[in-house]
């Protein structure tokens, strides 16, 4: 397989799928057929909203369906997965070769999350596969993989779309050039389960680098007098500068002054960068900090 003439079924859903699809189409595949998650409801008027690799591919003039059993009557050589939400049923793959592009080194973060559980579990380095895709979850071989640094600062969002990026470099490449052997996938594996909305909520008692890497997930949260406040960006605070503020305060309690909000931690302190307020837009903590008025010793999380 390393022809441009080759015929490509897409199977993918959110925004994260949109870049590898375009990216196909402007490199001259044709792309008959593409399959994403049905359209769901939003607000109460009953209105349906197409998923982003829908609404993208309708604007490419692509026929989408999701129905992934219409595969079946469509004359595809190749089936590319990227971020479609389901497992592909063994009679399809008995008919149609698939690959996927899988955001981790596997075999460490098989799985839904794999992104997400790098992050959180600090690892320093992540990476992409282009993989064959087989019965078992992310067993299968690897064609092609790359590597790359997890900044102490990168957001899920972030590290996703460099992700995304090398990713689709890599999967043109195979077309372009041959898929080659795939290569079985050697180590530990590490299983990569969704993450939960309960672990999103913000544990002032865990030690600040933990709460760092839960922040940087998304859509963090903890309450602010009585209200949700989402917590955007946070960074692990200077020893030093924690230490001027005198006796260490107990897990959730604020210290506010002309130049930074922080946060107790079960160990250390985080500064908090930009939050959002129950019913309102992000904005810097400082900017909060001035409408809110929070004083020294008040608590989040109460």
């Amino acid at each position: 397989m390393c022809s441009s003439d080759l015929r490509l079924a897409y199977l993918g859903s959110p925004a994260t799928a949109v870049p590898t699809l375009a990216a196909l189409v402007e490199a001259g595949y044709e792309v008959p057929l593409v399959v994403t998650r049905p359209d769901r409801r939003r607000g109460r008027g009953g209105a349906t909203m197409p998923s982003p690799v829908k609404a993208a591919a309708l604007e490419l003039g692509l026929e989408v369906t999701d129905d992934v059993d219409a595969l079946l009557d469509v004359p595809v050589d190749l089936g590319v997965v990227v971020a479609y939400g389901k497992l592909i049923r063994p009679h399809l793959l008995a008919r149609i070769p698939f690959v996927n592009l899988h955001f981790s080194l596997l075999p460490r973060w098989r799985g839904a999350a794999p992104v997400e559980r790098a992050v959180l579990a600090g690892d320093e380095r992540t990476g992409v596969c282009v993989m064959a895709l087989e019965e078992g979850l992310d067993t299968g071989g690897i064609y092609r993989s790359g590597e790359l640094a997890v900044g102490p600062d990168d957001t899920v969002e972030e590290l996703r779309a460099r992700l995304v990026a090398m990713g689709t470099d890599l999967l043109l490449d195979c077309l372009a050039t041959g898929f080659g052997p795939a290569r079985p996938q050697a180590g530990e594996a590490v299983y990569a389960a969704k993450i939960d909305p309960a672990e999103l909520a913000l544990d002032w008692s865990l030690p600040a680098p933990v709460m760092a890497r839960t922040i940087r997930l998304g859509r963090a949260w903890t309450t602010f007098r009585g209200r949700r406040l989402l917590v955007h960006r946070a960074t692990v605070a200077d020893p030093a500068r924690a230490a001027t503020t005198g006796t260490e305060p107990e897990p959730g309690r604020l210290t506010v002054d002309a130049g930074a909000v922080l946060v107790a931690t079960g160990a250390g302190q985080l500064v908090l960068h930009e939050v959002q307020p129950e019913g309102k837009g992000r904005q810097d903590a400082a900017a909060w900090r001035n409408g809110a008025r929070p004083v020294d010793g008040e608590r989040l999380g109460s």
